[in-house]
Formats: C-alpha cells, structure tokens, sequence
C-alpha cells in the first residue's frame, strides 16, 4: 500500500503563489507517474499536472505557464509551485501516484490539501 500526505495549502491573496508537497511511503515495487488532480466545490476532479520518471511535465490549459511540478526519486516526493494565483484556482488540491506491485498497476490519492484564493 502507499499512503500519501499533502502539505502546504492555504490561503493567498490573488497574484500570490504556494508550493504544495506530496510525500508517498509504504511498501512498494516502484513508483510511476505522480502528479496532481483539483476539485473545486460543485466541479468534477480536475488532472492538472502528471510528472514522469524522466521528469517529463504535463499540464492543463488552466494553469500552464503558472503552475510547475517538479519530483524529487530519491524522496518519493512531488511538488507542486504555483504562481499568479488566482480566485478560480481555489480548490482541494490532490495527488496521485501510480505505483507497481511485480506486474500489478495501482492508483493512490491523498486526502487533498486546500488552497483558497481571495480576490
């Protein structure tokens, strides 16, 4: 199993930015994509950045050229910065890893860590 914790949600003033943490730990084979999903009140979940291995970077139109996430391997560690905040990025943002267990795929969320930006 992998547990996964968030860390530095908030609240921020618009044009402000946060660097949010997901740490994940437990008994694995290896890890693959990390990344990030948001959910805003009433919105379905929103995929807004994947990480690969390699370091290879994906992201939604929503928040490409202000959001960037980066991993660190050796820390099973994903990060997520993000700058020019605005009021509609408000949400509960989650992360997600992908993970293997010999030749099974599995799936992880964490609770989610909330991030409020007031106009």
């Amino acid at each position: 199993q992998v547990r996964l914790v968030e860390s530095g949600g908030g609240l921020v003033q618009a044009g402000g930015s946060l660097r949010l943490s997901c740490v994940a730990s437990g008994s694995f084979f290896s890890i693959g994509a990390m990344g990030w999903y948001r959910q805003a009140p009433g919105k379905q979940r929103e995929l807004i950045a994947t990480v690969l291995n390699s370091g290879e970077t994906n992201y939604s139109d929503s928040v490409k050229g202000r959001f960037t996430s980066a991993r660190d391997n050796a820390k099973n560690t994903v990060y997520l910065q993000m700058t020019s905040l605005k009021p509609e990025d408000t949400a509960v943002y989650i992360c997600h890893v992908r993970w293997y267990d010999g030749d099974v795929t599995y799936d992880s969320w964490g609770q989610g860590t909330r991030v409020t930006v007031s106009s």
